[in-house]
């Protein structure tokens, strides 16, 4: 069955055109906007390995914007080829990506690094107001195929002139999109730091939507945020939404309706109550802390082997998902009878991103959390740390607005230092700093920042 897949490509670039008429950036085109602006319905704009200062709109072409992904199929393409937005023309229309002038299925957007995108200043379209919306990639009226992209450190957080900000790695609302393989990280927005889908028709597979943070308003949602009533139905399957976290509300899927789950892992996310999922949501065969109402599923520690979420042998989601064979596991092709990496066990689906028909690994090194940049902080921040459960390392970052004394140290449930990490004087910016903790024992440990009068605690959860 792994033909299937290089099947899949080639009748994607072959409907596409692919092969047909392609323009290359930047050897023919200096950007990726004027090689869209050349193009025509049926055009496949390649680009090669490099840095992007740009923010691009499609413009209603119906083609395909690649980068080397495609012919390599090595993660290291996406992460070398980069749609870089922090260096908008207009801070209104600061979304790295745009997609609103009835793009279809043709359209597709595979293989790029996509960061520092602000979000676009939208008024919606049922009337709720004006709102700055898909820091990473915004979607209305408009269908278009993303996948295999890395979608991360995109901060919806402007309000001039706004009610409120969503969707920080995408906004999607009015359409039907079809979202594939993508890895949506450490974005952040005041509701839907990851994912928001708005009065939309959706197909989400075999994403990994992890450590977005900072959501606060109507209920948070900061995994993915659903509102409205489609026209046509949302399904999510074998996705892992874990590690996002948020100031209240829900802290990995917030929304109602008729919207499909099945073979998904929702673990790890944090809020002061730790709701990972709102009520009332069909869900079946996943992998849901704290416990849901559906057939198959499951309330129990998912053991990811590491900051990819890939699942270890033993994990109790490894051949959990729905039996029917439309949801199996690639062959291995070696061994047919068992499934290929990064799913595990037998052809059976595997609960999370990793398992099913299109699961494959988009990063070949730990996922992790990419650097900020060089925006400053405004104000002190202590992030959930990356991965949470951890075995044993894990990265916690915070922001300093000013320089300071700074201390972070790491406590057990006892209260007792276990570990000194930071004891000096910092200047004002974002710090990343690693914990490992190979010496201690599975269980709950806090880490604690003080910087002059402010002291922020949070919890982080070691699993052996």
């Amino acid at each position: 069955m792994i033909k299937y897949f290089y099947l899949f490509l080639a009748l994607l670039f072959a409907s596409t055109g692919i092969y047909s008429n392609i323009k290359n950036v930047p050897a023919q085109y200096s950007t990726i906007q004027s090689a869209i602006n050349a193009s025509v319905n049926g055009d496949t704009v390649l680009v090669a390995p490099g840095t992007y200062l740009e923010n691009i709109n499609f413009r209603g072409k119906k083609i395909v914007l690649t980068s080397q992904y495609y012919q390599t199929l090595n993660p290291a393409t996406i992460m070398a080829t980069v749609i870089d937005g922090n260096s908008p023309v207009n801070p209104d229309s600061a979304s790295c990506v745009i997609f609103c002038s009835g793009e279809d299925s043709t359209t597709v957007l595979q293989g790029f690094a996509i960061t520092r995108g602000s979000g676009t200043k939208w008024n919606d379209e049922h009337g709720a107001g004006v709102y700055r919306e898909g820091g990473g990639i915004l979607v209305a009226l408009a269908s278009p195929v993303i996948q295999n992209n890395i979608i991360y450190n995109n901060a919806c957080s402007n309000m001039a002139g706004v009610l409120s900000t969503g969707g920080g790695g995408l906004r999607i609302g009015d359409c039907y999109i079809r979202l594939y393989n993508n890895v949506i990280m450490n974005n952040t927005a005041r509701y839907g730091g990851g994912v928001v889908l708005n009065y939309t028709g959706a197909e989400l597979k075999n994403n990994v939507i992890c450590a977005n943070y900072g959501s606060f308003q109507f209920g948070a949602g900061t995994g993915i945020w659903i509102n409205g009533v489609f026209s046509r139905q949302i399904t999510v399957t074998n996705n892992t939404i874990s590690g996002n976290s948020s100031t209240t509300g829900i802290c990995g899927i917030y929304g109602s309706g008729t919207a499909a789950f099945k073979n998904n892992i929702v673990w790890g996310n944090t809020s002061p109550s730790n709701v990972q999922v709102s009520g009332a949501l069909n869900m079946t065969y996943s992998d849901i802390q704290g416990g849901y109402p559906g057939s198959g599923n499951l309330n129990i520690d998912p053991l990811f082997a590491d900051s990819n979420y890939v699942l270890l042998v033993s994990s109790p989601c490894v051949d959990k998902g729905d039996s029917s064979t439309q949801y199996n596991d690639l062959p291995d092709p070696n061994n047919g009878a068992l499934a290929k990496y990064p799913s595990r066990g037998s052809l059976r689906n595997d609960m999370g991103a990793y398992g099913g028909p299109l699961a494959r690994l988009l990063s070949n090194q730990l996922i992790g959390i990419p650097n900020i940049g060089s925006q400053a902080p405004v104000d002190y921040s202590l992030y959930q740390n990356y991965p949470n459960p951890f075995n044993p390392n894990t990265n916690i970052t915070f922001d300093l607005p000013v320089g300071n004394f700074t201390s972070l140290k790491v406590f057990d449930i006892l209260g007792r230092e276990v570990s000194v990490l930071v004891n000096e004087f910092k200047q004002q910016g974002r710090y990343t700093v690693s914990f490992d903790a190979s010496q201690l024992s599975s269980g709950i440990y806090f880490y604690t920042l003080q910087a002059g009068n402010m002291v922020i605690t949070k919890k982080m959860i070691l699993n052996k």
